[in-house]
């Protein structure tokens, strides 16, 4: 309802009032210019940053405390919504094959660089996207790589998977040997702590405060869960007999977490709550690599020759796409609009498809054999490492 100022009158606005106003409650005014939560709203419309709370917000009737409203843990990651840090950056895609990193081109369809990173086995964005790190396991290091080049090395050993905590105050690089999860600057990569690990991971995504890390073992057949700020392990689920679990997501609700067993064929869903096994989806021989669509309704999952698509409400497969080669794919991420994923297949070939009708769009060869691809930037707040996490 509009403030409406009557002749002759004088209207004061009361100090509690006043208040209300600056801490996002309903002013008994309009917005000259509409503003949206994260996942609302036209892609270029105004929204609010940093998850803070909307200037204006509808009142709403609350729910019931027996019946929360679900969480929507990729409300920031929708089409088009590209961080302020990340929208002057170039559309790059980055391709690691032990030798060097490859930078292409996806607009023209083209290497543009490649950048001298040892064996880099894996490339993965910094929390705040302005730098990407290469792990290389061979030497033992971390590379920056940024747009004016390689930096200096970092000593880490034998880096198998890097991670940032939610508030990007910790870097949490994932060792095979030893078996830890090393605890260090974000910036600098210089050691704080480290927490022995009973089995070697390399795969993870975080739960949905941010507090927990849930991490796969895919030699020893199990999920662990590691308290950050505890500096402890304080869950372990050993899978059935003959699992091998790889990539991890968290579900948009928060509830449960997807991984994905190439062994199995299909993918394992634990709840998040009580850390237990609660029911296994099949998709396709050799699933591995996993990456959740735009409007955060399906998950893809990459198999040999396959991909499946994954619908998180039902928690069915609702489409199984034919991909070039017989080989599971190297998962890179999905595009800033949302209509197309980007893939590499071991051969060299770095191609993306269709998230509509799963039909090949574009592909050309790198050099070399494709051992991780990243898409960057991509939308979110920040980066959360692994490949293509987001919130």
């Amino acid at each position: 309802m509009r403030a409406r100022r009557r002749r002759g009158t004088r209207t004061v606005l009361p100090l509690a009032a006043a208040f209300a106003v600056t801490s996002g409650v309903v002013a008994a005014c309009e917005p000259p210019v509409p503003f949206h939560r994260p996942g609302e709203g036209a892609p270029d419309d105004p929204v609010v940053g940093l998850g803070g709370a909307a200037p204006y917000v509808e009142l709403r009737t609350p729910r019931p405390a027996r019946d929360p409203a679900p969480a929507r843990v990729y409300a920031a990651t929708g089409p088009g919504m590209l961080a302020p840090a990340a929208r002057a950056l170039p559309r790059r895609l980055y391709v690691a094959t032990r030798r060097s990193v490859a930078v292409v081109d996806p607009l023209r369809l083209r290497v543009v660089d490649h950048l001298p990173a040892g064996g880099a086995a894996r490339v993965v964005p910094s929390w705040d996207m302005r730098r990407l790190w290469a792990a290389d396991p061979r030497r033992g290091a971390l590379v920056p790589l940024g747009p004016a080049g390689t930096g200096r090395a970092v000593p880490v050993p034998d880096p198998a998977g890097l991670y940032f905590t939610p508030d990007g105050e910790l870097a949490l690089v994932l060792s095979r040997r030893p078996r830890r999860v090393g605890i260090r600057d974000p910036r600098t990569m210089r050691p704080r702590a480290a927490i022995r690990m009973p089995c070697a991971a390399r795969h993870a995504d975080f739960s949905l405060d941010g507090r927990g890390l849930v991490a796969s073992c895919t030699g020893a057949g199990a999920l662990v869960g590691v308290d950050v700020r505890g500096r402890r392990v304080a869950r372990t689920l050993r899978l059935p007999a003959g699992a091998r679990p790889g990539d991890v997501r968290l579900s948009p609700d928060g509830r449960t977490f997807y991984v994905a067993d190439a062994a199995k064929g299909g993918v394992w869903l634990v709840d998040a709550a009580t850390f237990a096994a609660a029911g296994f989806v099949r998709t396709s021989p050799g699933a591995a690599g996993l990456a959740v669509g735009r409007d955060a309704h399906r998950l893809f999952v990459a198999g040999d020759g396959y991909l499946a698509v994954l619908d998180f409400r039902t928690r069915a497969v609702t489409a199984r796409w034919p991909l070039p080669g017989r080989a599971a794919p190297v998962v890179g991420g999905v595009s800033a609009d949302g209509t197309a994923l980007w893939l590499a297949a071991p051969p060299g070939v770095v191609y993306s498809i269709s998230t509509v009708t799963g039909r090949v769009l574009h592909h050309l060869r790198v050099p070399g054999r494709p051992t991780s691809l990243v898409v960057h930037p991509q939308p979110g707040r920040y980066s959360l490492g692994g490949t293509g996490l987001y919130r």
